[in-house]
């Protein structure tokens, strides 16, 4: 299998150019319930989906979608698709441990989901052209390359939506909730905002509603989900009807719509409401339910997760990092063993138990995957004194469970050294289409850009082979 046409990988060290600063997308706060200040997470109103009228054909069970990102791209040799016969300085220091599927194998440092492994299906063919951190997450979390690729090209308007994006401007949530909820990080360094983390050219009015903070904080809270000392609910209600009279009395005299509208109602029902602020209160779980999880970022933030699919908001994501925390050019096997695979282990099993034992697995796609993997040969970069792993988007894996996924199985499978699919390579657009079809999201939906453009967002196929067995 050869690598895509327009793809080089990344050998060595890599650097950031410093790029066009761009301002980072605001957070609501109290302010903006009186117009001011309106932030990135405002969802507006919705708008009637395009084509048909009938429920589309789904694969999937799923109502509601939790993306586990692996930020900065995890190593597939080193996790879910093991190369033990592979020569040195190809399979690494890891062993392959057997999981609860007949000869299923994964890394030796991630037993708890060894004893999952009946409910994942491991895609091991995924590949894509980019090998550059910002171009890839991009590709992976909107199903298409980004418009004008280059080198760290930062997020912008013209970019493709985040499926939550696409949600918020086709069927949004009733009762104030969110279409999507991102945390507990966002990831951008300096001037670099990585794209694909908001709604792109749906506009600022249909982004997800992005969350920066470490849920296992004591102090933990979401600002602009309490009201300030002096305010109660009722005042508040009291003050949206005299706003409400001022603008129908605006509207009486200019038609316009006001862009902030739609943003303001929902300030308003989610401060009223307590259904999503309750999800963010974790002191209400049991001790010993947040301690399964663990006590780490990972594990809390996996578990407000939960909170939050089950509160009714569709789509969750959780990065399992800062930026570029997988990213391991050096020392892979120490940062693996002691600071990333035992809190992913212990959080993810603890997500899987708890969806099932509520009952929500069965409707709750869960998604793994970073935006690629690492190069097959260990080496030494710039500066690094022991070995490690450079991106590689020639091939890596995804995990997949619930939401009518067929556990226990392997789709598709890399070569002998784990460089290219040694079978039927699958997108990032089939990774995106299989997420907007656990949605409900028809794939004949048509978007239009900022130049009223028809546009397409679903151009790959939800992967059938997780719903209807074994693909070898």
């Amino acid at each position: 299998m050869q690598p895509p046409s327009n793809w080089t990988p990344t050998r060595g060290s890599h650097r950031h150019p410093i790029g066009v600063a761009r301002r980072e997308f605001l957070q609501i706060g109290f302010s903006g319930l009186l117009g001011v200040g309106m932030g990135s997470w405002s969802l507006a109103h919705a708008a009637a989906a395009t084509g048909g009228t009938t429920a589309p054909s789904r694969l999937s069970r799923a109502r509601s979608v939790v993306i586990v990102f692996f930020t900065g791209g995890v190593s597939h040799h080193d996790t879910f698709d093991p190369k033990p016969d592979a020569p040195d300085g190809i399979r690494g220091d890891f062993n392959p441990i057997a999981t609860k599927v007949p000869g299923l194998f994964i890394s030796e440092h991630l037993p708890r989901l060894a004893s999952h492994a009946d409910k994942l299906a491991i895609v091991r063919s995924l590949s894509h052209g980019h090998s550059n951190h910002l171009n890839a997450t991009h590709w992976i979390l909107t199903g298409h390359p980004q418009p004008g690729a280059f080198f760290d090209k930062i997020a912008s308007r013209d970019d493709y939506p985040h499926p939550a994006a696409l949600v918020a401007r086709v069927r949004p949530p009733a009762d104030g909730l969110p279409s999507g909820v991102l945390l507990p990080t966002f990831l951008m360094q300096g001037p670099l905002i990585w794209p694909g983390q908001h709604a792109g050219f749906l506009g600022p009015k249909y982004d997800p509603w992005i969350i920066k903070d470490d849920p296992n904080r004591n102090e933990f809270q979401v600002k602009g989900l309490t009201l300030p000392d002096g305010f109660s609910v009722e005042r508040l209600r009291a003050r949206r009807a005299l706003f409400e009279q001022l603008h129908t009395l605006r509207d009486q005299i200019e038609r316009d719509a006001d862009p902030l509208d739609p943003a303001r109602a929902l300030a308003y029902s989610t401060l009223t409401s307590d259904r999503l602020a309750n999800a963010f209160q974790l002191d209400r779980e049991r001790a010993e339910v947040r301690d399964r999880y663990g006590r780490h970022m990972f594990g809390q933030s996996l578990l407000l997760a939960r909170r939050l699919i089950e509160a009714g908001v569709p789509i969750v994501q959780v990065n399992l990092g800062e930026v570029q925390t997988w990213d391991s050019h050096g020392d892979i096997f120490r940062r693996l063993k002691n600071d990333l695979l035992p809190p992913t282990d212990q959080g993810l099993s603890a997500l899987l138990d708890d969806l099932d034992a509520r009952g929500l697995l069965d409707e709750t796609l869960v998604v793994m995957v970073g935006e690629f993997g690492r190069t097959p040969r260990l080496g030494l970069s710039a500066g690094a004194t022991i070995p490690g792993r450079d991106h590689w988007p020639g091939v890596f894996s995804a995990v997949f469970a619930g939401g009518g996924v067929q556990g226990g199985q392997v789709v598709g499978k890399s070569d002998p050294i784990g460089a290219y699919p040694g079978s039927r390579p699958y997108a990032p657009a089939d990774v995106a289409a299989t997420v907007y079809d656990a949605l409900a999201i028809p794939p004949h939906i048509e978007v239009r850009d900022r130049l009223n453009r028809p546009l397409h967002l679903i151009t790959g196929k939800p992967i059938e082979a997780l719903y209807r067995g074994f693909e070898a």
